[in-house]
């Protein structure tokens, strides 16, 4: 596959990972000087079994045999603003410029499970992420992109069951198969609670929504990524990588016995699980970070969950470079780091990867900026050489050793969280949420001391500014936005008993996808639901 090519010329774009398929390794690779190089570097006294090959237990390696030899990453750049038509255009322009995987970013009353016309959502519909209400926004959003075609991340946890459901329906009347319909939701409630805010319900009811996502998603979309389990949000929020690593994993364990609790065989969801990850600063610590998660997990899902299928072992992430590390000072460094922070990915082994744009310390991103860093990935991956061999530093000194660093101090924490009763009693005890706090102090004290040094901030600063173009979201598009809403309201059916067939299965602990999916297909709207699920699960 020619990182060239738009999604649209690139049928069932994900569903192989990378180097999935063993007989892919692609064309040879030959250096300028006449050197072949080989698609797996191995040592000629034998295989380090902690270490082990790309593609096998313990993954350290790598999660696929040949990993970027066969293809790429998934190149998913992160997009969403204003109403669902704006959205569309840059999705289109996205894909034109060679992106081979869409992510979504909704608005926060979306997110939170308010409608557009709600009086809580004043001045935000539409500002950090797209508007979605109803059906008609969903397929205004994805108007011209054949969804059997290209997969799909969408950011939504509170409400993640009704965007998925949502995303359902209009694969079906575009005619898309669902046995292989493919994306990812993040539903990945917990790290709410520890990192982002964005939770609706109490912990508990929340859990049994992923669960049924869980649930519905092995019934009728069985390649879809039911959870992107994340730690970017944990890291983003102030956190050590090892803190980043115990805490995510830790959260994963829980949704894996929320999951066995209610009587799901973990090699029936565990193989669609998937990460989402922060790539930040330290090149090296990244680069390891990776590889020690990668490992850890295959040894908690083999020998302490008890999963038997190899697919349940292999970790699969995605990641996006550090937002908290762009500065709003000399924004054009932002693209070196964000640079550094993509290399360390790569040769940390993700399967997608966002690369940040460098104007974000200052606003929403340009359609140029946004250009620019999915050029970033297109010559790493075409230029740099970093897909010619899998896992190219192993074997290095200081990469494994600081990779069994990095495990080892990560399952300590993870030690402390299990005697807390697992994520859960550590989220309700405060811990994680002390853990990032002291981090992120400390952290502050090391830049305001110059010790952690921060180029064009608290060290080679000019007064010189250059001047970077900003988006603002017109503020037309929130009155409009609720105008549309209204017209829907206005023709449709009454929605009110389809309601309450999602509150009674609520009440009574039947799964809720199928009654969410009705109301939704009858055109209520997600704050209509999100409301329905609320007076039977009560507000956090």
């Amino acid at each position: 596959m020619s990182v060239s090519q738009s999604a649209n010329s690139e049928p069932k774009a994900e569903r192989a990972d990378p180097g999935q398929d063993p007989e892919t390794d692609g064309p040879q690779r030959t250096l300028a000087s006449g050197i072949e190089l080989p698609v797996v570097s191995e040592p000629t006294t034998g295989v380090d079994e902690k270490i082990g090959r790309p593609g096998e237990y313990p993954y350290t390696r790598g999660a696929y045999p040949t990993m970027y030899r066969g293809r790429p990453w998934t190149m998913r750049q992160y997009a969403g603003f204003g109403s669902a038509a704006e959205t569309n255009r840059r999705f289109l322009s996205l894909l034109e410029a060679g992106q081979t995987g869409l992510s979504v970013a909704f608005d926060l009353p979306t997110q939170m499970g308010l409608d557009s016309d709600d009086p809580r959502a004043a001045g935000e519909v539409g500002k950090v992420g797209v508007a979605i209400d109803t059906i008609h926004d969903m397929r205004t959003l994805f108007a011209d992109i054949p969804l059997g075609e290209v997969t799909t991340s969408m950011t939504i946890n509170a409400t993640a069951p009704m965007l998925l459901l949502l995303y359902q329906l209009v694969a079906e009347e575009q005619g898309a198969d669902l046995s292989t319909l493919g994306g990812t939701i993040q539903n990945d409630i917990l790290k709410e609670y520890v990192a982002r805010g964005t939770y609706i319900y109490p912990p508990a009811p929340s859990m049994r929504l992923v669960t049924d996502v869980f649930a519905y998603c092995g019934e009728v979309l069985p390649t879809w990524n039911t959870i992107s389990i994340s730690g970017y949000h944990i890291r983003e929020a102030g956190s050590t990588a090892t803190q980043e690593i115990a805490y995510t994993l830790s959260n994963a364990l829980a949704y894996v016995e929320a999951a066995r609790s209610v009587g799901l065989d973990v090699d029936d969801f565990a193989p669609r699980l998937s990460f989402f990850w922060n790539s930040h600063n330290h090149f090296l610590e990244e680069i390891a970070k990776f590889r020690a998660a990668r490992r850890m997990w295959a040894d908690l899902m083999r020998n302490r969950v008890g999963a038997r299928n190899p697919e349940s072992w292999r970790m699969r992430f995605h990641t996006q470079t550090a937002g908290s590390s762009l500065t709003a000072q000399q924004p054009h460094n932002n693209v070196v780091r964000t640079t550094v922070q993509a290399m360390a990915a790569i040769l940390g082994g993700t399967q997608s990867l966002h690369t940040n744009s460098f104007d974000e310390a200052l606003g929403l991103p340009t359609e140029a900026a946004a250009r620019l860093a999915l050029r970033t990935q297109q010559i790493l991956a075409n230029e740099s050489g970093l897909t010619d061999s899998v896992d190219p530093l192993a074997g290095s000194y200081l990469i494994e050793w600081l990779t069994d660093e990095m495990e080892q101090a990560a399952l300590a924490i993870m030690a402390d969280i299990d005697e807390l009763g697992g994520a859960v009693g550590a989220i309700e005890a405060g811990y994680m949420q002390a853990g990032i706090e002291e981090a992120s102090y400390a952290h502050a004290r090391g830049l305001d001391e110059g010790d952690i040094v921060v180029v064009g901030v608290n060290a080679y600063a000019d007064d010189g500014s250059v001047p970077v173009e900003l988006l603002t979201p017109d503020p037309a598009i929130e009155r409009e936005q609720v105008d549309r809403l209204g017209q829907v309201r206005a023709g449709r059916i009454d929605v009110v008993p389809l309601l309450k067939a999602v509150e009674d299965a609520a009440r009574t602990g039947d799964s809720v996808m199928h009654p969410i999916k009705a109301a939704l297909a009858a055109e209520a709207s997600v704050g209509e639901v999100a409301a329905s699920l609320r007076s039977v699960f009560g507000s956090y």
